[in-house]
């Protein structure tokens, strides 16, 4: 059987229903169940949707609970464990002024500046967040549970106090459950409250990159997969403010794709196209678009299918 790494990227509201549009027409293309992934990396909205992946939710549940259409029986039964989430638009810490930065900081720019990425600096840098993630990670965690799945999933963070990226659930990384997990990696600097694991906070992955695909490259994977909403598609124009974000985005996952190039890894990415940006729109928070963005993700995505690139889930390295 083919181990394929699955990266799932950031992308807030939206971007989860891109995950679930390409997801599933990969499913019906090439009949792989994205469940059965040798290993998953999750970023911010990419982190739920691997937790729901790993737990057992199938690609078809995940459209139709975006979609608003009927679930499986098993799928009701999962979904059914999650408790009742709370108003995540509603802050309720105090507010507080940027913070000066951590020893462990000053040491990292002293001794390395140009390992430091401004993004993550900047993440770690604007005041916190004022609405607790806590609102919706604890229904969370009903559906998740105490344990850390069986099979991999790594969720990938930036610790506040150097600026580093951490990968929850990897050998190396501090103990937490998913829920917590999902919740550090999907804390939006100066939205969301930092989360604290072991001590020290942590605050969204995207600080250091939407997608976090070079965490695979010393895996031993026949292929990679990468969903990556919030860069762009190779021929989508590249105009106004939210496009300029893309770009930066596309270049970030272009060092990563050839990292793992170099390492032997063969890659498949699955960017917005122009339609996909449209429907879409500028607020990756907008709840009103998830349908329409899975269904138009899923018909982008069986028409790049139509090239063969994942008939036998070998296909040669494809760079954004």
């Amino acid at each position: 059987m083919a181990r394929i790494g699955l990266v799932l990227g950031a992308g807030g509201l939206t971007g989860q229903a891109f995950h679930a549009g390409v997801l599933a027409a990969v499913q019906e293309h090439t009949g792989w169940d994205p469940r059965s992934a040798t290993v998953v990396v999750g970023t911010s909205a990419g982190s739920g949707m691997g937790a729901y992946l790993r737990i057992g939710l199938s690609v078809a549940d995940l459209m139709a609970r975006i979609t608003g259409r009927p679930l499986s029986d098993e799928g009701e039964a999962l979904v059914a464990r999650a408790g009742e989430s709370g108003d995540w638009t509603v802050a309720t810490g105090p507010r507080r002024g940027p913070q000066m930065p951590h020893a462990n900081l000053l040491r990292r720019l002293a001794t390395g500046p140009h390992r430091v990425r401004p993004e993550a600096l900047l993440g770690v840098s604007v005041p916190p967040g004022r609405v607790d993630t806590e609102t919706w990670a604890a229904a969370l965690r009903q559906l998740t549970g105490p344990a850390w799945p069986s099979a991999t999933l790594w969720i990938c963070t930036v610790r506040v106090d150097d600026a580093r990226r951490v990968v929850l659930g990897r050998g190396d990384a501090p103990l937490t459950d998913v829920a917590t997990a999902v919740a550090a990696s999907s804390a939006i600097p100066g939205y969301f409250t930092p989360v604290e694991i072991e001590g020290r906070r942590y605050l969204d992955g995207g600080a250091h990159s939407s997608t976090n695909a070079d965490v695979l490259r010393r895996e031993a994977l026949d292929l990679v997969i990468v969903s990556s909403p919030m860069s762009s598609a190779r021929g989508a124009p590249f105009t106004g403010i939210g496009h300029a974000a893309r770009r930066h985005f596309r270049r970030r996952l272009g060092q990563e794709v050839r990292a793992l190039a170099r390492a032997g890894l063969r890659v498949v990415v699955f960017q917005p196209s122009g339609e996909d940006q449209a429907v879409m729109g500028a607020n990756t928070m907008d709840q009103d678009r998830m349908a329409r963005v899975a269904e138009q993700a899923h018909a982008t995505t069986l028409r790049r299918l139509a090239d063969g690139r994942l008939d036998q889930l070998t296909a040669p390295a494809t760079g954004p």
